[in-house]
């Protein structure tokens, strides 16, 4: 083992993995899971006759960084590595690529969809593959697509099926699933370990060796008191309580919760899909209304004044151009009376937000000690992280300190996302020491290789203790300061202690699942798993009763803002499993087409054309994009949250296509060509 470089505890988590049996390794973010894992794929390729390792990462940063910083160095050159994410041309020869090669990485998505698809290029079969690692396994539940490969894992299992790949699984924790008391988090954790078939194991004879690699950091708790004066807050409840007045909603029938609160954003969200149930646009705009409201209270209790201005007054720009009934123009009405006073107490520096104040003593603190400080700054949404950015940009106090910071988030499409390039060099800019903050959503907590960080602050953060144990572990230097910024009482402070509880709760879960004997776990994970395929089956033909609950040219498509009616159901069509398309010509009076979408990356059969938004008078509601189906077929490519259902029974919303009441039938280009194009192919 010194080959690879393992340590005591790390030979000690691999050992029953190197026997063939199936496992989960619980170590904390820095104990070096992923080396281990390098470790068991290279013993099993060295001991299995046809092998075939598959690593899953569940985003696909990950599998650029796996590849290249740990499998690629250790088994690149006795072994054929390929890494595979939807960035790549290869996902479509995916059974192609697991054939010819030794080992493969990639998104869990890529594996499923190859299961699942027929195609003899793209098609594989679970008995193709003798390793199976799932890196960050505690995904591995509900839903989630580690769950659906895993589903077709133990539905063959249970039929008896001997040719099946052995499983690792890797996790910082499996968390308690929400449970408080022990009883329910031991069934938490044998649940994880049924969905994967694995044990879960982790040191026990080298504990004092891993605290030592990975020691603690040194947490604080920054408490901030409550705001002496909040004059922008209270403005901002008065101006919401006179659209409550306006909306004319009977207490007795529905009563909002407090607002700058996520409970009362779900109300809004509620009284929205009620007001278009009803056919009440008065409702359901008010509640749309108030949830930007709402976002204003919940952002100037985390930063600046000014930010949630900044964020109404961006809001209302677009709608003040788009007004078409009196509701709107009552609603814009409001916040233009109201502007010129809530920028003037926005500029009030007297009512600036105490928690700012304390963020800037914490970081002054780290970055003016004369060290040669990193740090990491979490928060909760990607607009805070770019607002934080420019404050710290804009703060003389800290750019004096020499804090240079730049904003980490998600890869992804849209202008407060990244690419994966922008991913890479910030972080190889943080390595190099020419940033030394970086300011992240979740995306930092889990998975990305990070330099040692003697500085991790969680600002404004709701988040359980999963993700809480894997930012604590980014701050992996020796003497390193863990601070948590939260309002004296407040939701944070509150919810960082029940995560300091739950952490421990996990440990002792983890400790009772363990201590069991082969027997009665063997028994138990058995059990759980029969119940899993029959409430997977149940499920799956409750799905299938609701897609054919109504026929397509049944159901009505209206605009979400102005509630025309716009489409047939029978006019959507699907697209490689993916895109909804409108393909009757007839559309094309209902939207207009605004600018050019920008994608990051190339597709093989599309591309993207110009935003698509509602042509009934001032509406503009966007809807999608057009998009050029091998280069011949341009067709509206439609998102579903932006317009909602009228079917035989009244009215509906919904997020996504996959949770329309009726099937929506595969898209043929054959047909449209016949249809739109029939001399070309006489």
């Amino acid at each position: 083992m010194a080959e690879l470089g393992l340590y005591s505890y790390q030979q000690e988590v691999v050992e029953r993995a190197i026997k063939g049996e199936n496992v989960i390794i619980w170590l904390p973010t820095g104990g070096g899971k992923t080396r281990a894992a390098v470790y068991v794929a290279k013993r099993h390729l060295e001991t299995t006759q046809h092998a075939k390792v598959v690593v899953l990462v569940n985003k696909v940063h990950l599998v650029d960084q796996h590849y290249t910083k740990e499998f690629k160095p250790h088994l690149g050159s006795n072994y054929t590595l390929v890494p595979v994410s939807g960035e790549s041309e290869l996902k479509d020869l995916f059974g192609k690529v697991v054939q010819d090669s030794d080992v493969v990485i990639c998104t869990a998505q890529i594996l499923y969809n190859a299961l699942t698809n027929s195609e003899e290029t793209k098609h594989v079969e679970l008995s193709d593959i003798t390793l199976l690692i799932f890196d960050e396994c505690h995904h591995t539940h509900k839903g989630g697509v580690y769950n659906q490969i895993m589903k077709c894992y133990v539905e063959k299992k249970l039929k008896g099926e001997r040719r099946l790949p052995q499983i690792l699984g890797l996790t910082a924790s499996p968390g308690t699933g929400g449970a408080r008391i022990l009883e329910k988090a031991v069934e938490h954790v044998l649940q994880i370990c049924a969905n994967l078939d694995s044990s879960i194991v982790s040191t026990r004879l080298y504990a004092p060796e891993l605290k030592k690699k990975v020691p603690r950091p040194i947490k604080t708790f920054d408490i901030v008191e409550t705001r002496p004066e909040d004059p922008f807050g209270n403005h901002l409840k008065r101006m919401m309580q006179m659209i409550q007045d306006y909306m004319n909603l009977p207490t007795s029938d529905f009563r909002l919760r407090e607002c700058g609160t996520q409970e009362y954003e779900a109300d809004v969200v509620i009284l929205e899909q009620r007001g278009i149930r009803e056919d009440n646009r008065r409702l359901a705009q008010c509640a749309l209304h108030l949830r930007q409201y709402n976002d204003a209270l919940l952002i100037n209790d985390t930063l600046l004044m000014m930010d949630a201005y900044r964020n109404l007054e961006e809001f209302y720009i677009s709608k003040s151009t788009r007004a078409i009934d009196k509701t709107d123009f009552f609603l814009v009405g409001i916040f233009q009376d109201n502007q010129a006073d809530l920028m003037k107490v926005a500029r009030d520096s007297r009512y600036e937000n105490p928690k700012m104040a304390k963020l800037e003593s914490v970081l002054l603190k780290q970055f003016s000690s004369g060290l040669q400080s990193k740090g990491i700054l979490f928060s909760k949404t990607r607009k805070s992280i770019h607002c934080l950015n420019e404050w710290v940009l804009n703060n003389r106090a800290l750019q004096e300190a020499g804090v240079k910071s730049a904003i980490l988030t998600g890869a992804g499409n849209g202008i407060t996302y990244m690419t994966q390039h922008e991913q890479a060099d910030t972080i190889c800019r943080f390595r190099q020491g020419t940033l030394n903050l970086l300011i992240s959503t979740s995306v930092a907590e889990e998975g990305l290789d990070i330099p040692e960080c003697n500085l991790v602050v969680r600002y404004g953060l709701l988040t359980n203790e999963i993700a809480q144990q894997q930012a604590s572990g980014r701050a992996r230097a020796q003497d390193s300061q863990y601070s948590v910024v939260a309002l004296k009482g407040g939701r944070e402070e509150r919810r960082e202690i029940t995560n300091e509880y739950l952490e421990e709760l996990t440990a002792k879960a983890i400790a009772q699942v363990q201590d069991m004997s082969i027997r009665e776990f063997q028994r138990k994970i058995t059990e759980l798993q029969t119940q899993a395929v029959i409430k997977s089956r149940i499920e799956e033909s409750c799905k299938m009763q609701k897609r054919s609950r109504y026929t397509a040219s049944s159901i009505q498509l209206l605009c979400r803002n102005c509630f025309k009616s716009v489409a047939s159901g029978s006019d959507i069509k699907l697209i490689d499993n993916v895109h909804h398309v409108n393909v009757n010509p007839a559309f094309e009076k209902h939207y207009k087409v605004g600018g050019q979408v920008i994608l990051p990356k190339m597709f093989d059969d599309w591309e993207p054309g110009r935003i698509i938004s509602c042509n009934n008078g001032n509406c503009n509601k966007e809807w999608g994009f057009e998009m050029k189906y091998k280069e011949i077929a341009l067709l509206p490519n439609l998102a579903i949250k932006h317009l909602f259902l009228q079917t035989p029974d009244g009215r509906m919303t919904v997020k996504k296509w996959k949770d329309v009441p009726f099937t929506v039938d595969n898209f043929s280009f054959e047909e449209y060509c016949q249809d739109n194009f029939p001399d070309l192919l006489d």
